[in-house]
């Protein structure tokens, strides 16, 4: 949610902005706000002008009664009582204004970075950088459900018998591996000087309106029946709400948490081949970073935390590439983001395995979220999220890139000690 007051003194900056993510059926709300806003604190001036009135009126009965003259000051008590009735009915008019207002603003887009490429979806997003070297083995790589069925890794089937399509069984050594990978995320992260945590799975609905906007909420997550609370899509929802209206001193930032978690999504929608299996699916497990800065720094960390996930992902010898999103991509509240993308040898192209975002402080203003200056003036805290990783997802991209030719997998020396010393998962007999 952007600052009524940008709306208010350049109205067309912000539809400028709209038009940039070609959402140009928003362009209205902005001269709504305007005069929503404009009645709003018409109707805010009158109560207070009311107020001060009605209080003078109040000195002058205690003074006509206090000299006898009660018929006058009777008189005076019903002009009184009406103003209080228009008071009531103002504050009544301006709160519905209000609501009306804040409605139309939780769906204006934040202002997105003047980096950010301009284009209408995510075909439209640009290559930035690549780290390693991409390969294709001169062998055929199977499908990755195939490739984890012929470790004795799956069980999709049983998977469907009690939860339906979208979920999985991992075991044996590829269960092992998932868990090895997100204990090694954990400690890489450690090692960076991120507090590790383990947050709540489920919030409240005042925290997911206040970390995502309507749509990606509708398309995300999960709400339990009876109850004010929601599965998380990802710990990011639990981390930023950790902070809901707190006044954190501007010496204690920035606040850098690396956090696991379950993730739950509905991935409504169909998708392609390459998307089934564990690719895209309900539940998964993932490392998150998240930081909260002061508004100066928040480029900085920008770079910083999607440096992590390339560097991460190096270190298990993945070749991955950045990708630029472009203003059509970027969800309501982002600023600006990039993905990280794993190549992948049997499709022979890279795919998405992180995403990094700063959101600038549009998360802050929904939850209030404040840092207390050192000069004693307020303002609003930045906030970035970045995947550290996310297996199964993840697990692909490990998989296709360290499998050998006779059906085994070789595991990188950074994971053998989370894997009791082992150096290589065998193809099952």
């Amino acid at each position: 949610m952007i600052d009524i007051k940008l709306i208010r003194e350049n109205p067309e900056m912000v539809k400028e902005n709209i038009k940039k993510k070609f959402q140009d059926q928003k362009l209205v709300l902005v001269d709504e706000v305007i005069d929503l806003d404009k009645k709003n604190r018409a109707a805010i001036t009158e109560v207070e002008s009311l107020r001060a009135k009605r209080t003078s009126l109040s000195k002058q009965i205690g003074a006509l009664m206090g000299q006898g003259k009660k018929d006058e000051a009777e008189v005076i008590k019903t002009e009184s009582q009406q103003i209080g009735d228009k008071i009531v009915e103002l504050e009544a008019e301006q709160a519905k204004f209000q609501e009306e207002i804040t409605k139309r603003m939780m769906v204006i887009p934040n202002i997105i970075d003047p980096s950010v490429p301009v284009g209408k979806d995510d075909t439209e997003n640009v290559e930035v950088e690549r780290f390693g070297e991409p390969k294709v083995p001169d062998f055929e790589i199977p499908y990755h459900t195939d490739l984890m069925e012929s470790l004795d890794g799956l069980d999709l089937d049983a998977a469907r018998r009690v939860a339906g399509n979208g979920f999985y069984y991992l075991k044996g050594d590829i269960a092992r591996l998932h868990s090895a990978i997100l204990s090694y995320a954990r400690d890489f992260m450690i090692g960076r000087g991120f507090t590790y945590y383990v947050p709540p799975f489920m919030i409240r609905s005042q925290v997911v309106t206040g970390v995502m906007s309507f749509a990606e909420m509708d398309a995300m997550m999960y709400k339990i029946e009876g109850e004010d609370l929601y599965l998380i899509g990802t710990s990011e929802h639990s981390m930023i709400g950790k902070f809901i209206d707190q006044i954190i001193p501007e010496e204690e930032l920035p606040y850098t948490l690396t956090s696991y978690s379950p993730c739950f999504r509905k991935e409504k929608g169909a998708h392609g081949i390459e998307e089934r299996g564990v690719y895209r699916i309900h539940q998964f497990e993932k490392q998150e970073m998240i930081v909260v800065c002061k508004p100066e720094d928040h480029m900085k960390w920008y770079n910083q935390l999607w440096q992590n996930t390339v560097d991460f992902f190096r270190t298990l010898d993945i070749p991955v590439r950045t990708l630029e999103c472009c203003s059509g991509d970027l969800a309501d509240l982002k600023v600006k983001s990039c993905d990280v993308e794993a190549w992948s040898p049997r499709q022979k192209k890279y795919f998405e395995v992180g995403s990094c975002s700063t959101l600038g402080d549009a998360q802050a203003r929904r939850l209030k979220i404040r840092v207390q200056g050192k000069d004693g003036k307020k303002y609003f805290a930045y906030t970035l999220n970045n995947t550290v990783v996310a297996p199964p997802r993840m697990l692909i991209a490990f998989l296709e890139n360290n499998l050998q030719a006779d059906g085994s997998v070789l595991i990188p020396k950074v994971l053998q000690p989370y894997m009791g010393g082992q150096t290589v998962i065998k193809k099952s007999k």
